[in-house]
Parts: C-alpha cells; structure tokens; sequence
C-alpha cells in the first residue's frame, strides 16, 4: 500500500512538471513584435495665444474747446478718410477769422501807401520793411484763425471703423477732451509670444529669410479664412517670462478681426531628416524616456532617448535613436532589460500606416 501511494504521488509530479515545461516552452516561443524608426521630413504645428490689434487705432480728441454741435456718425460705423463726423460750434472761431482778414486788409492798405511814399522818397525803405513785416505778420494771424476754424470740424483721418461716442451733441468740450476711437481694420496685427529655445530654432533656421506663413485660430475654435505672415521680432526678450514677442500681419477684407481680440496662432515647423517612433514603443522612468533597442543577439536593452517633439501617436526624437537601430514596438511592460527574446519583425510602414497620423 506504501508503494502505490508512493507510485501515485511521483505520477502526480512527474505530469505536473512536464505541465509546468510545457508552459514554459509555450511561453518561450512568443514573439515580440519589433521594427525600425523612421527617418522622413514631418512638420509639427504649434500654437501659441495671441493678442489681435488694427494696424492703426487712435484716439480721437477735440482740438479746441466749445459746444459740441453735431455728431455724424454712430457706434461701429465704417467710415472713409475725410468724412465729417464731429462739428464743434464755430461762431467764435469764424468771427476770429473774419476780424484776422480785416486787418490783413488794412495792413495791405497800409502797405500800397508806404510804398508810394517810398517810391516818392518820402519814408525811408526801413519804414517800408515794417509794412511789409506787418503784413505778414497779419497774414500769419489770418492762417492761425482758418486753422482754429478747421479745428472745429473733425474728420477721419484715414478709412476705419468707429468706437463709443464718448460724448453727446451739446457736451461742453475741453481741449483735447476725448471723442471716439477709430481702428483701421483693413490689416492686422497679431502679436504672439515665443519662448527662446523656439526663437533660437527660427532664427537660425535655413528659411528664416523668408516670410512665415502662419494661422489664426479665432476665438470660436474656427481657423480665419486669411492666411497671415511673420514680419517682425521684438528687440528683447521679456525677463520675467523668457519669451520674446513676435508680430504676424493678416489682411481683413470681410471685416471680420477687431480690435481687442484674442485667438491662436498657429505656426508650422518644419522637421529634415526626423527620426519617427510610435509612442507605444517609449516607456518612462522618473522624467526619462526609454526605449526596448534589440540587438543582433536578440537581447532587450533599454536605453534612454531625447524626444524632441510629439505627433498623434508619434514621437519626434532629438537623440538616442537611428533608423537602423531595432526598437520593441509591442510588450515595452513584459520585457526586461537584458532579456533574450524572441522577435517578429514589421515593417516601418506597415507600423506607420496603421497609426492615426497626421505627419507628412
């Protein structure tokens, strides 16, 4: 009896180790999904919060001081260079110049007699001098009182749309009391902020002579139907916030960008010779990111890599990485470092193409 539970007792071992070889064995033989980086041109959009501003927006003020008569135009109104839209009560500045021209009448007068006498060598040619600088100081008058006079009437200084009246018709109005504002709306300028690594990376890169070409992502999450150029860089970097102002111009034919807006600005920047991972090949350590390199002996070695910008579903890479470099692609979390494994290798285009991407 000893001996049969003894028989029974190794039967039982013996199937349960040739059990446990057999998972092992079935374990052994699962291969690892493996691939290459990719090496291609991409680009990747940034964006970055923007303030929008009209090419030109002043303030207009009352250039003398009166009643104000009429106003001519409204709120929001377009309105074309040299058109009315102010007129402040001019009866004192009119009776001024009327009173400038008589003198300069009389002093005209006074100026033909002297010059009679003159002529007849009755005065001396320093009192006819007098009359002539008497005339013109009279004329001077004449000029200052029609400019007083033109003071009273105000009018856009150049085509724009009109902000709140900030008086009302019969407002008694001082000198350089403020009116309204009034933006040229035909162009735009954004200004948008970029911090100094990305500075430097524009300044120095081979297109920074030409134009860049960026867009304007509005305020309702719509892109803005006009596509907009870098013309300028600030002069100085901010010191609290390390970023550096640049300026986009937009064309504005509809009208639809004003004054005050915010938006998005987004700018492409290009990639040459970008090496491509899937993100699902990275894992990370800390604030480090790594990547499963296989080698010729099919061992996992982990090394650590630099990414230098993100794509849907990609990584760009900085460094760390080439394209013949083999990089576990499925398993990142079943593998070890310096563990043999078995592989199966996949195409990079294959892997590119099954990915939801966006990179050219």
């Amino acid at each position: 009896m000893k001996k049969i539970s003894i028989f029974i007792v190794l039967s039982v071992l013996f199937i349960y180790t040739s059990c446990q070889t057999k998972k092992e064995e079935k374990e052994e033989i699962v291969a690892f999904e493996v691939t290459n980086p990719v090496k291609k041109d991409t680009a990747l959009t940034k964006d970055y919060v923007s303030q929008i501003h009209a090419i030109r927006h002043i303030e207009l003020r009352a250039l003398e001081k009166g009643y104000l008569e009429n106003i001519s135009v409204d709120e929001g109104q377009y309105v074309k260079k040299g058109q009315a839209m102010f007129q402040i009560m001019p009866n004192i500045y009119q009776a001024e110049l009327q009173k400038a021209k008589a003198e300069s009448r009389t002093a005209e007068i006074e100026l033909a007699n002297t010059q009679l006498l003159a002529d007849g060598n009755v005065v001396s040619k320093n009192e006819l001098a007098l009359a002539k600088a008497n005339l013109d100081k009279v004329n001077a008058a004449v000029t200052l009182a029609q400019t007083h006079l033109n003071f009273t009437q105000i009018k856009a200084p150049f085509d724009g749309i009109m902000d709140h009246l900030e008086v009302r018709e019969g407002s008694l109005l001082g000198e350089g009391e403020l009116l309204t504002k009034l933006s040229d709306n035909s162009k735009m300028w954004v200004y948008f902020n970029v911090p100094e690594a990305e500075y430097l990376d524009y300044i120095t890169s081979a297109s920074k002579d030409s134009k860049q070409k960026v867009e304007l992502l509005m305020a309702n999450n719509q892109r803005f139907n006009q596509t907009g150029i870098v013309e300028t860089i600030g002069g100085e970097f901010n010191s609290e916030t390390g970023n550096i102002a640049f300026r986009a111009t937009f064309p504005n034919p509809n009208q639809i960008l004003r004054h005050g807006e915010t938006g998005s600005i987004l700018m492409t920047v290009p990639f040459k010779n970008a090496i491509l991972i899937p993100q699902k090949a990275t894992f990370q350590i800390l604030d480090k990111t790594y990547v499963f390199v296989i080698d010729k002996n099919n061992v996992a070695k982990q090394r650590e890599i630099k990414v230098a910008a993100e794509l849907p579903n990609l990584f760009i890479i900085d460094r760390g990485l080439s394209e013949n470099d083999t990089i576990l692609l499925e398993g990142v979390r079943m593998v070890k470092n310096n563990q043999k494994i078995r592989t199966k290798f996949l195409e990079p285009t294959k892997v590119m193409s099954e990915l939801d991407l966006y990179a050219e």
